[in-house]
């Protein structure tokens, strides 16, 4: 088997450090794989990698196959844990079957596809036609790599997306989506030295992926730590921070509020913090249980936001919804439309940003649920921005790489795998415009927790995953 192979180059890849924005070291490693192996290559303006793969004796007439992944990864950690993505290699082990990153994300997601890809363009016995593998940039904040992308960069009919997380699965469709975000400006004012500073934190959520876990009923570290402060309101607080999530495609697992009030009130706010915890743990028991709340005095002399603004702001993130808006009427279990209440950001020139993003298979309902935030937070006095929308990939039955796929997962593991469309968004919706006629199709092994610290990769459907991959590329003829 070349799982092996698969795995030796993902420990390759998980030391090269590749956030978001900053893909350089590892485009660097993959021209370098290239021009080792004697391979064909090149790159594009944005910094998307193609590598060309010859076919092999006698399967020169057969359709030209690109592999996709992306180079970029989610990079997110534990707070209290000290790493640099953009230096630091991944801290893994392997225990009970599983690849794990203990306190940040693995970077399996898309990691994984990449290694599969340098495995097949390393595998001398595969029978093939010609090979084009792609690796694009920036997809986790934007698609940036997909959507710069110019015709004829790559020359293949079939494309296969190596960027599911979930083995058994053969993904024909993917909901389109965009970010919204909230600025509100405020005026700073000082604090009585006379009152009280406190930090209320929310932390220990499982968080994951805004798409394919938005509808696991998971704790928003945001909206609840806005949901407390909007009860401690009439108690006479003063807002001076906040900071919570971090990244559009993620459900927020932390967040924390400095806040003031007077010495008399002190009892009131923290016996109403742990009200709120104890409601919380409750309703979260099952899908979150592990969520904890913290009160910790502080020493602050940084001011804090106007009464009027931190009264809109935390009127407005109570307000946001968060979550799925709506199921698919077609497809049983399919997330149609939902918005993540992704981050709250103090930035500097006395600003505080609100990221949100909203997915969905449907067009005019993804475009009706950025208006829904845009409502929300114009009325709240903040300045929103719609950005880095895509579109959706519409499911195509009667595709050939899916006729392929299904029959060789039936031959090879006696049973049928499941088609169907994901809710997470994917880069095929992009290449589809550019490419009308590319018959696509996605599937990978089984990944939990993306998007989160603890994300980890299931070696056993690695096997599988590798096995479906060559043989549905000697199938294509």
């Amino acid at each position: 088997m070349n799982t092996e192979k698969i795995l030796s180059f993902f420990k390759e890849i998980v030391c090269v450090p590749r956030e978001s924005g900053h893909e350089e070291h590892i485009r660097e490693y993959l021209v370098d794989f290239a021009k080792k192996r004697g391979l064909e290559w090149k790159t594009d303006k944005i910094g998307n990698v193609l590598i060309t793969k010859p076919a092999s004796k006698g399967c020169e007439n057969r359709p030209v196959v690109i592999l996709q992944s992306h180079m970029d990864m989610v990079c997110e950690k534990n707070s209290g844990v000290e790493h640099d993505f953009r230096t630091d290699p991944i801290k893994y082990v392997i225990r009970d079957g599983w690849m794990v990153a203990p306190d940040t994300t693995l970077g399996a997601d898309c990691g994984i596809g990449i290694a599969a890809e340098l495995a097949i363009l390393d595998d001398n016995n595969l029978e093939h036609g010609k090979i084009e593998c792609l690796f694009t940039v920036s997809e986790e904040t934007g698609l940036d790599g997909a959507n710069a992308i110019k015709k004829g960069f790559m020359t293949g009919s079939i494309l296969i997306n190596l960027d599911s997380e979930d083995e058994g699965q053969l993904f024909v469709g993917c909901a389109g989506g965009v970010n919204t975000s909230a600025v509100f400006k405020y005026r700073p004012k000082s604090v009585d030295t006379s009152r009280i500073a406190t930090r209320f934190t929310i932390s220990g959520a499982i968080g994951g992926h805004s798409g394919d876990d938005i509808d696991k009923g998971r704790a928003n570290a945001v909206q609840l730590l806005a949901r407390f402060l909007y009860e401690a309101m009439p108690l006479g607080i003063d807002l001076c921070n906040i900071d919570g999530g971090n990244k559009d495609n993620a459900i927020a697992r932390e967040a924390s509020a400095v806040i003031a009030f007077g010495k008399r009130s002190e009892d009131s706010v923290v016996a109403l913090f742990n009200k709120c915890m104890n409601e919380i743990k409750q309703e979260y028991a099952v899908t979150d249980p592990d969520v904890v709340g913290l009160a910790e005095p502080v020493t602050w002399n940084n001011g804090a936001v106007d009464k009027g603004t931190a009264a809109k702001l935390i009127q407005a993130l109570n307000a946001a919804p968060h979550g799925v808006l709506a199921m698919s009427a077609e497809i049983s279990g399919l997330v149609e439309t939902s918005t993540n209440l992704a981050s709250v950001k103090m930035e500097k020139g006395d600003k505080i940003k609100v990221v949100t993003s909203q997915r969905s298979a449907v067009d005019s309902a993804r475009h009706f649920a950025a208006q829904r935030l845009e409502c929300c937070f114009i009325n709240a006095g903040a300045d929103v921005t719609h950005y880095s929308e895509y579109p959706g990939w519409k499911p195509k039955m009667d595709s050939y790489i899916l006729d392929v796929s299904r029959k060789s997962y039936k031959r090879l593991f006696k049973q049928e795998p499941v088609v169907r469309a994901i809710h997470a968004g994917l880069e095929c919706g992009l290449f589809a415009g550019k490419y009308p006629e590319m018959d696509m199709i996605s599937f990978g092994p089984t990944i939990l927790g993306v998007h989160a610290p603890g994300e980890r990769l299931d070696l056993a459907s690695l096997e599988k995953f590798w096995d479906l991959l060559v043989d549905v590329i000697k199938q294509v003829k």
